[in-house]
């Protein structure tokens, strides 16, 4: 086993109110932006939590894909997003489709700041 494992803590995102409090729409998104990227959608989750006395409820979410998997979880009372894509390179180096799935999410969620980690997971074919 070995892949390439992406984390991002995205802060004070500017994008549309939707995208943090309902399903179907960071769903949608999040589907079109794993094909166009390449990748391969075999299952998918997500909860919709209700709303606080501090604002509307967040989103918890993942796709299930063929290489391996992205989890989003939103706090629209602060505008945070966290992002965790994570590709398997059984058959084919997937580093570039990760990157670019990630890449293409955070430009749409439009945060202030962002935080992200790379982490190279498993051996090397060989080792």
């Amino acid at each position: 086993m070995n892949g390439l494992h992406l984390t991002a803590d995205l802060y004070r995102c500017a994008c549309a109110v939707d995208l943090l409090t309902r399903p179907l729409a960071i769903g949608g998104l999040c589907r079109r932006h794993a094909h166009d990227a390449g990748l391969t959608v075999v299952g998918e989750q997500w909860v919709a939590f209700p709303a606080q006395p501090d604002g509307p409820g967040g989103v918890t979410g993942m796709l299930l894909l063929a290489e391996s998997h992205l989890a989003v979880h939103t706090w629209p009372e602060l505008a945070n997003v966290t992002l965790d894509v994570y590709v398997c390179n059984f058959t084919a180096d997937n580093s570039a489709r990760a990157e670019r799935l990630m890449h293409s999410l955070v430009a749409v969620l439009a945060p202030a700041r962002v935080r992200v980690q790379r982490l190279q997971r498993g051996e090397v074919r060989g080792d």
